[in-house]
C-alpha cells in the first residue's frame, strides 16, 4: 500500500496530527463507487470507501487531504472557472446568483462560488456529517445549509426553497452513483427559475449513447430537448482513481429553459 501522511497538507487538513492515508496497490481497480482505503486517526486504522461520506467528513481535514490532495480532485476549480467564464462572456453579475448547490458536503463549491462574487448560497445535503462538517471547516459560505431529502420534500420543505427564488443550481461530483437520485436532481432543477444558470459535472461515460442507465437518459434527454440550453461543455480530468488511473468527467453549463417533466424520469 501507498501511505500519505498529514505533513504534505495545508493547515486546515492538519487538525488531526495522527492522520494517515494508505491506498490499495495500484494494480488493483475496483469501481468508483467501491473504491476504498485505510486510514489511521489518532492511532486506529479503519477501512473507508471513498462514497462512504458522513466517516470522511467526520475527521477533519481527511476529505481534503485524501480527495483534493492525494488523488488531486480538480472538479470544484475547474467548475468554478468555466461557471466564471460564461457569466463573464454572458455579461451576468455573480452577485445577482441565488445559487443551490446541490450535494454541498462540506462546502467546497460554496467556497468557490463564494470566491466569484456570488453573495447568496444555499447548501443541500441529505447527511447530517456534512451540515456539521460545513460549519466546522466553512462557516459563513451558506446563508442557510439544509439536510434534506431532495426526493422527499414535504409541502414546508417545498416553500421555503421555492421562497429563496434560486437563479443558479450547482452540483459536483455528485451524480451518476445512487448519491443523488434523478429524482432528487429534476426536484433541484425544477426549483430554479427559467432563465437561471445551471453548473455541474458528471462522469464522461454517462454521456455515452451507449449508456442506459436512468441518470444518463435524463442528462442526454435535457441536453437534446433543450430544456437545459447548454452552453459549454468541458471533458477533464475529475481525479485519479486509487488504481492511479485518470477518471474523465464532463463540465457542463448552461441555462434552464424549462422545468424536467415526470415522463423524463421513466
Amino acid at each position: 500500500m501507498t501511505v500519505a501522511t498529514s505533513t504534505t497538507i495545508g493547515q486546515r487538513s492538519t487538525r488531526h496530527n495522527d492522520l494517515r492515508i494508505a491506498l490499495p496497490p495500484a494494480d488493483l481497480s475496483f469501481a468508483q463507487d467501491e473504491e476504498w482505503c485505510v486510514v489511521r486517526v489518532n492511532g486506529e486504522w479503519r477501512e473507508v470507501r471513498l462514497h462512504d461520506y458522513d466517516e470522511l467528513f467526520s475527521v477533519p481535514g481527511l476529505y481534503e487531504h485524501l480527495i483534493y490532495d492525494i488523488l488531486k480532485c480538480d472538479s470544484p476549480a475547474r467548475i468554478r472557472k468555466l461557471f466564471e467564464a460564461e457569466l463573464s462572456a454572458s455579461g451576468a453579475q455573480a452577485a445577482a446568483l441565488r445559487a443551490l448547490d446541490l450535494g454541498a458536503g462540506n462546502g467546497m463549491v460554496g467556497e468557490e462560488l463564494a470566491g466569484i462574487g456570488v453573495e447568496f448560497i444555499v447548501g443541500a445535503d441529505i447527511i447530517e456529517v456534512a451540515a456539521e462538517a460545513t460549519e466546522r471547516d466553512r462557516p459563513g459560505i451558506y446563508a442557510n445549509y439544509r439536510v434534506v431529502d431532495m426526493t422527499r420534500l414535504n409541502q414546508s420543505d417545498r416553500r421555503e426553497l421555492a421562497g429563496y427564488r434560486f437563479n443558479c443550481l450547482t452540483c459536483v461530483a455528485a451524480l451518476g452513483f445512487g448519491d443523488i437520485p434523478t429524482e432528487a436532481f429534476a426536484n433541484a432543477y425544477n426549483l430554479i427559475e427559467p432563465g437561471g444558470w445551471i453548473a455541474f459535472n458528471i462522469k464522461s461515460s454517462f454521456l455515452d449513447q451507449n449508456d442506459s442507465s436512468d441518470f444518463a437518459k435524463l442528462i442526454q434527454s435535457v441536453m437534446v430537448d433543450k430544456t437545459l440550453d447548454v452552453r459549454k461543455t468541458q471533458r477533464y480530468q475529475h481525479r485519479v482513481g486509487t488504481n492511479r488511473q485518470p477518471i474523465q468527467y464532463t463540465a457542463i453549463v448552461g441555462n434552464k429553459r424549462r422545468d424536467i417533466g415526470n415522463g423524463m424520469l421513466r
